[in-house]
């Protein structure tokens, strides 16, 4: 059975982190040097040395620097190795700027990490009619191929080029481009080498590109599962792909297994899914019974705002969304709407965060010599809401490298601490022994000296004073 034929690009960023960091480095100082070009890592504390390695740049890997290694073992790779701390919002920044130029080229754009993002851009790039040739799907046997023209894949190569030059061009970083029919091998072609590249991986280039690779860089493989094949003989993806299909799912499970056998061959039904439509606001609104003015604003006020925050919150929660930008905003008596709004560091859809910037609003709005209420000004509706929603899903799915690379540092940090405290506790205990012995070192030679002059002249000649 012929399948319709889709072109995907995998857009990956090249050292996301490290990139991102140079830039906001170069920005603040345009002769600083430039991380990228010189070895450098991100992560851990750049002061005590502590921590994992979370970015490198390609210098740094010449050296063996990996990612997720410990700081110290990275130095001792790499002595001369420049160490920067990360910066969570500039990584948000630029994320979001590439993503704003990749959905320029195609609709159906799905980010799946804070550096990644799947590209279906099968209609920008077809060729209407019937000159296509057949690439067959290797190992595949139910499908027995697409229908790819030469056309589209020389249009898939300069649209991937057009991509690549516009992000080093308007963002000052360089991403690879994968390209293939299906969004695996897409995955597979970007990682192939870098940096600033475009490389594809159509069906047919399967046994020459990607089966004599490890079978631990197949995408989905884990390390714990190429341990296991590796039991068996399996040690590239080309032996994945010609080993029983039966085999590896008794062996590995059914699901896992067939995953293996499928990837392997360079099969993958997956579709690039993009975002759903969503309301663009969640909000609440109160009614006042009575007006509410400076006077009676913390007793009658403060209370509707906290209440409209976890309802808010509440309407989040229940449909999976979170938010990052909060406003406040009332009705004058005189029926005018007032309003002000803010950005918070990090989406949320807990009533403790937007409460709290709920109320700095309001005092923002309502407070002060030039506030509403300086200008007497009186209330009759309080409403709260969130705009800039995400699916809470996906958005904790794309930020777990963030979150992580966080957690690591705060650990790392806390860690730090408690062995700085550590250290100073034994050097204490070590300073107080020390003086100890100093001090019972002088009292036994006293006490031998005060022993000779009695023993010469006499018991009782020299005694211990006292203190009293």
């Amino acid at each position: 059975m012929e399948s319709e034929g889709r072109t995907i690009f995998h857009v990956d960023v090249n050292s996301a982190f490290l990139s991102w960091s140079a830039l906001k480095r170069l920005e603040d100082d345009p002769d600083a040097v430039d991380l990228r070009t010189i070895p450098s890592g991100v992560g851990g504390d750049v002061k005590t040395r502590h921590g994992i390695i979370t970015a490198k740049s390609i210098p740094a890997k010449k050296y063996g620097v990996q990612t997720g290694e410990p700081v110290v073992k990275a130095l001792q790779k790499c002595p001369q190795l420049v160490l920067v701390p990360p910066d969570f919002e500039t990584y948000r920044k630029y994320s979001h700027a590439l993503m704003e130029i990749l959905s320029r080229y195609s609709p159906l754009l799905q980010q799946v990490s804070i550096d990644e993002a799947y590209l279906d851009v099968t209609e920008r790039v077809s060729e209407k009619g019937t000159s296509g040739v057949i690439c067959p799907q290797v190992g595949c046997k139910e499908t027995s191929g697409v229908v790819c023209t030469p056309g589209d894949r020389e249009r898939a190569i300069a649209l991937a080029q057009q991509i690549r030059d516009q992000v080093r061009t308007e963002l000052g970083f360089t991403v690879n481009v994968g390209i293939s029919c299906n969004k695996l091998l897409a995955k597979m072609a970007s990682d192939f080498e870098k940096p600033d590249r475009t490389h594809t991986l159509y069906p047919e280039e399967v046994p020459e590109k990607m089966w004599p690779l490890p079978i631990e860089v197949l995408h989905g493989c884990g390390k714990s599962t190429a341990q296991k094949l590796q039991l068996i003989g399996i040690n590239t993806i080309g032996d994945a792909a010609a080993a029983d299909r039966a085999l590896l799912q008794s062996f590995l499970g059914q699901s896992s297994g067939a995953y293996i056998w499928n990837s392997a061959n360079g099969i993958s039904k997956s579709k690039v899914v993009a975002e759903r439509e969503q309301a663009k606001s969640v909000s609440n609104e109160r009614t006042l019974s009575e007006d509410i003015s400076r006077e009676n604003y913390l007793a009658d006020g403060v209370p509707v705002v906290c209440m409209l925050a976890q309802k808010v919150a509440g309407r989040l929660q229940k449909s999976g969304l979170v938010g990052q930008t909060v406003t406040f905003q009332i009705k004058s008596s005189d029926f005018e709407r007032h309003s002000r709004q803010m950005s918070l560091s990090a989406m949320t859809d807990q009533s403790k965060d937007i409460e709290a910037a709920a109320l700095l609003l309001a005092d923002q709005l309502l407070g002060g010599p030039e506030g509403l209420f300086a200008q007497g000004v009186t209330i009759r509706l309080i409403g709260v809401g969130v705009s800039r929603l995400a699916e809470k899903e996906k958005t904790m799915h794309q930020m777990d490298l963030f979150e992580w690379a966080e957690r690591n540092e705060e650990e790392e940090s806390r860690r730090a601490e408690a062995e700085k405290a550590q250290r100073a506790e034994q050097a204490a205990r070590e300073k107080a022994r020390k003086a100890a012995q100093a001090k019972k070192a002088r009292q036994d030679k006293l006490d031998a000296m005060m022993g000779k002059l009695n023993e010469r002249y006499g018991k009782g000649t020299i005694r211990k004073g006292s203190s009293e």
